[in-house]
């Protein structure tokens, strides 16, 4: 009986056999009793594996990407200096890293002239790495490191050196017009929730960031079924989006951008904030719904007169039904914009009134 069972069953069936049936002779019946309830143990353990790897599906039979979708992450953006090298982590090497995240995560009275920020209720950066263990959100390069052009670099020094000059010099997100795509998939400090509605055409993605939403056409590119990009010449801030199945990944293609956004606005994108985007600039996302809690994100970004090569951003996403999502009142809350610029303003009277003395 041992040899068709090691030979005919799953290594799972085999090791619970082992277990259950380890003596002979009178108890037979009980035997083969508790054989049948190991098989059926088993049986049930692999159709529920089998139907959580099954797609759920809408009524029309894509895949369903539905619900409040969430992506705080200790992760960062990009793969710090400390780590070169290494693409993944140990479980032990993250856990070390959540603890220390957790013990700092404290409200501090801020230092001498710094006028403070929010307190810990308000941020919500994460408090775990990514399941996956990858050392930074960008996974392409191998690097981990966006392949920035010194001339992009350059324009973002030079916007910050000029914020308190005019609006135009701060991140569009800054001046509450978008967070921008793909920026506005990229993990934040607060209010990283996306909550996704589908019918047979349209995808609908809100962001809980400034409270946008994409309503993006579903369909394959091309004037096949009556779906094409827009004509070339009309530009947009966030690109004009086209999408398609391939299998069960939806494919989202993006272009048509008018050059005056940014590819990053969160401070958490580190040195990548604030880098701007031509009007060359071609996104494809691909967004798989992996299991019932599970939705796996991937963007690769082009943009020859920005960056030297192509590059990619992975990163799975949590559904959270419990998740509420409130308005984000950006321009009515915006005195940081008011009073950047007064700042400016009363140094400029100051320098010139030292200068006329």
């Amino acid at each position: 009986m041992s040899n068709f069972m090691s030979k005919h069953l799953a290594p799972e069936a085999s090791k619970l056999y082992t277990v259950i049936v380890p003596y002979q002779g009178a108890q037979m019946t009980h035997r083969y009793l508790l054989l049948v309830a190991g098989l059926a143990m088993f049986a049930a353990a692999a159709l529920t594996q089998a139907q959580s790897a099954k797609p759920v599906r809408t009524a029309s039979g894509q895949p369903d990407l539905q619900g409040v979708w969430i992506n705080p992450t200790l992760t960062p953006f990009e793969r710090a200096a400390s780590m070169e090298g290494k693409a993944k982590l140990t479980k032990q090497e993250m856990g070390e890293i959540e603890t220390r995240a957790r013990a700092n995560q404290v409200d501090r009275a801020p230092q001498s002239g710094d006028p403070g920020t929010y307190n810990q209720a308000w941020f919500d950066g994460g408090t775990t790495w990514l399941s996956t263990g990858q050392t930074s959100l960008v996974v392409e390069p191998s690097s981990g490191r966006v392949p920035i052009k010194p001339s992009a670099l350059a324009q973002r020094d030079y916007d910050l050196l000029h914020v308190t000059d005019a609006p135009e010099y701060q991140t569009t997100w800054d001046r509450c017009i978008t967070r921008g795509v793909p920026a506005g998939m990229f993990p934040a400090g607060y209010n990283n929730a996306y909550h996704i509605v589908q019918t047979a055409d349209t995808i609908a993605i809100l962001s809980e960031m400034i409270h946008e939403t994409r309503i993006i056409p579903i369909g394959p590119i091309g004037p096949i079924n009556g779906r094409p990009h827009l004509p070339s010449n009309i530009k947009q801030w966030n690109g004009d989006s086209r999408g398609h199945w391939e299998g069960n990944t939806l494919v989202v293609d993006t272009t048509n951008y008018n050059g005056k956004g940014m590819i990053a606005t969160s401070a958490a994108t580190a040195r990548v904030k604030g880098i701007h985007q031509s009007e060359a600039l071609h996104v494809v996302e691909r967004f798989q719904r992996i299991d019932d809690k599970t939705l796996n994100y991937e963007v690769t970004i082009t943009d020859p007169e920005i960056f030297s090569a192509p590059w990619k951003v992975s990163m799975p996403l949590s559904r959270d039904p419990n998740y509420l999502i409130y308005e984000y009142a950006c321009h009515e809350g915006n005195h940081a914009m008011e009073n950047i610029l007064s700042g400016g303003r009363l140094a400029e009277k100051a320098a010139a009134q030292k200068a006329a003395n």
